[in-house]
């Protein structure tokens, strides 16, 4: 009999995320039971691990099993197990609401259009609610393993915005999923397309996966219940040979794993054997997840131990920068009762987690012989591994290698590789020279590329709010320096240099420096312009505008510093200026050429309003002598 029945609403986030996926994932809608196989897989798995310490939660029913039974007469299809189970809190949480952070950006990512919303929900994780793709209404029993059968739970719901639970008897230990099949889904009655679809998607799950015996070959036992066969291998995909394994069924592994729609853009599957053994499979997907940057993210490999699942996001296998990886590692010498804080410290995960850091690395570098395969990765996560460049720097030279940029001769983002970049320069060049800036328009039409145009010299251009803090850590690659174009004096010709070491004792250089004064450190003549009159040059040991930003945006102290203003005297707008006698009107004019320096650098002057009255009184000089 049942007791306490009460009706609930669901989480707004829920009953969004419904409609939304019920109307973006119908032409996708077997993936229903690859998401509800999946979950009894999990709940199996959690089991497993539990009764590691307590085998009294196996009752009398050790061997673990998901069953997949259909009601014609009752239009049902229902998706058991005999996993770990929940009792009604747990129901109430884990299917009234979604305890994800960024759930309110991922929703807020929607756009409407289904095919595109597809793909998002797929990286989101569609779990229980894919239920509602082609049921009208779901009924969910079940029990926490070791609570008595006066603990069981119906939650039942029409996925229209309410839920009701209620507490049962039940027997049974685990969750039972009973699916009443809309008009439109009733082919999921038919006992071969559920095989069907099951072989497609879920045939890869450790756990067997039974369904009724077909009545023709003598479907029920002495006592009246079914007997049941397994229409799946049940053997874990990662621990059988690698060419014994299709590409399906590894992408249909991934995305039984990571609950996403993309196939994955390649993979990895190991098996080290010896003093330290483990099995690996690691996936590069395709899509970064929407979380990607939120810290409380859940992120990591799904360990086994012994073959005994024992936590989904054991995220001391992989360094951070390498976060986006999905993949299953098993090390059957790791100790059974394995916490995360004995992986922090543990001597064997560190030698695991060095070896998978060189094997991932080694994966990204042979997916870059397929340019268009790896430009769809460096786009969703280069900037991500850029962090490796600070973090890893045993590593370094590695991960540098698989750095990609626009430059001055290619600006499509992520074009340009380092090793590229030094073929084209040729072994007369012992720089590689790079170019910060706010976005790519800003960085192609800077002053400080012009004499590089002149020279022929590429120039990277570097954009991402990272790149200024991994340049400072690459410092050289291949034991060529990197050179900031904007950064301190340009060495690359002598001759230029010299001219502009004379030019410094011009009278010129003098009173633009008594006019403007403590707004800039010094005004020095310029080497590196030839078409643009005056430009900013940061000094060596100077913060730039992406380190400024990345430091104030922490909440950092920002030490002061002021710019150097280096001016192109063989410019007419120079020559105009040296001819002005007049003070004031000077000191405006080279004021108005600072402005202009910092707005060609994507920066706003300290007083804008100042400079607007400037260019006002300029524009209305210039209109009265017309």
């Amino acid at each position: 009999m049942s007791q306490d029945r009460e009706t609930r609403g669901f989480q707004a986030e829920v009953s969004r995320l419904l409609h939304l996926m019920v109307h973006s994932l119908y032409s996708n809608r077997e993936i229903f039971l690859r998401e509800l196989i999946s979950n009894a897989s999990d709940a199996c798995d959690k089991l497993r691990f539990r009764a590691l310490d307590d085998a009294e939660l196996l009752e009398n029913d050790p061997e673990p099993w998901i069953r997949l039974s259909v009601d014609k007469d009752e239009g049902t299809l229902t998706i058991a197990d005999n996993g770990i189970g929940m009792n009604r809190e747990e129901v109430v949480d884990n299917l009234g609401t979604i305890a994800r952070s960024g759930t309110e950006k991922f929703l807020a990512s929607m756009t409407g259009d289904r095919r595109k919303d597809a793909q998002l929900i797929g990286q989101f994780g569609v779990g229980f609610y894919s239920a509602f793709i082609v049921a009208g209404r779901v009924e969910v029993f079940s029990r926490r393993a070791g609570d008595p059968a006066d603990q069981g739970v119906r939650w039942e719901s029409d996925g229209e915005g309410e839920f009701t639970v209620e507490t049962i008897e039940r027997p049974q230990r685990g969750t039972a999923v009973v699916l009443h099949l809309r008009d439109d889904a009733k082919e999921f009655l038919d006992d071969q397309k559920v095989r069907a679809t099951v072989q497609q998607y879920s045939d890869h799950v450790a756990f067997p996966i039974l369904m009724p015996t077909p009545a023709e070959t003598g479907g029920e036992g002495e006592d009246g219940t079914s007997e049941w066969q397994t229409i799946n291998s049940a053997t874990a995909l990662w621990q059988r040979p690698r060419q014994e394994i299709s590409d399906e069924e590894y992408q249909n592994f991934y995305r039984h794993l990571s609950h996403d729609f993309q196939d994955a853009l390649t993979w990895s599957h190991n098996k080290v054997e010896g003093a330290l053994e483990y099995t690996s499979l690691l996936y590069v997907p395709a899509r970064a997840p929407f979380d990607l940057y939120h810290r409380e993210a859940s992120r990591g490999l799904k360990l086994y131990v012994q073959r005994v699942f024992i936590m989904d996001d054991a995220e001391q296998f992989l360094p951070l920068y390498l976060r986006f990886v999905k993949g299953v590692i098993d090390a059957p010498n790791l100790p059974l009762n394995v916490s995360r804080e004995l992986l922090q410290d543990y001597g064997p995960v560190r030698k695991i987690r060095a070896a998978l850091t060189k094997r991932v690395l080694q994966t990204l570098k042979k997916l870059g012989n397929d340019e268009e395969k790896y430009a769809t990765f460096w786009s969703q996560f280069g900037e991500v591994l850029k962090e490796g460049i600070g973090e890893d720097p045993d590593n370094r030279e590695a991960i540098a290698a698989l750095l990609r940029f626009p430059s001055t001769e290619d600006v499509r983002p992520g074009a340009v590789g380092l090793d590229q970049y030094l073929e084209r320069a040729g072994e007369k060049q012992d720089k590689i020279y790079y170019l910060l800036a706010d976005n790519l328009n800003a960085a192609r039409n800077s002053p400080h590329l012009e004499v590089f145009r002149k020279k022929g010299i590429e120039v990277l251009l570097l954009t991402e709010r990272v790149d200024e803090w991994m340049a400072g850590y690459l410092g050289e690659y291949k034991g060529c320096k990197l050179v900031n174009a904007a950064r301190g004096q340009l060495d690359m010709d002598q001759e230029d240099q010299e001219r502009a070491d004379q030019d410094k004792q011009a009278p010129l250089i003098g009173r633009l420096s008594d006019s403007l004064g403590d707004q800039v450190a010094e005004v020095r003549p310029t080497s590196r312009l030839v078409d643009s009159p005056a430009c900013l040059v940061l000094a060596e040991d100077e913060l730039g505008p992406q380190m400024r930003m990345m430091l104030e945006a922490a909440g950092q102290p920002v030490p002061d510093s002021k710019p150097t203003l280096e001016v192109n005297l063989a410019h007419p707008l120079l020559k105009r200026l040296e001819g002005i006698e007049e003070s004031a009107t000077f000191t405006e004019l080279a004021e108005l050429l600072l402005d202009q320096a910092l707005l060609a650098e994507g920066q706003l002057p300290s007083d804008p309003a100042a400079t607007a009255r400037r260019l006002n009184r300029l524009l209305q000089e210039r209109a009265d002598q017309s």
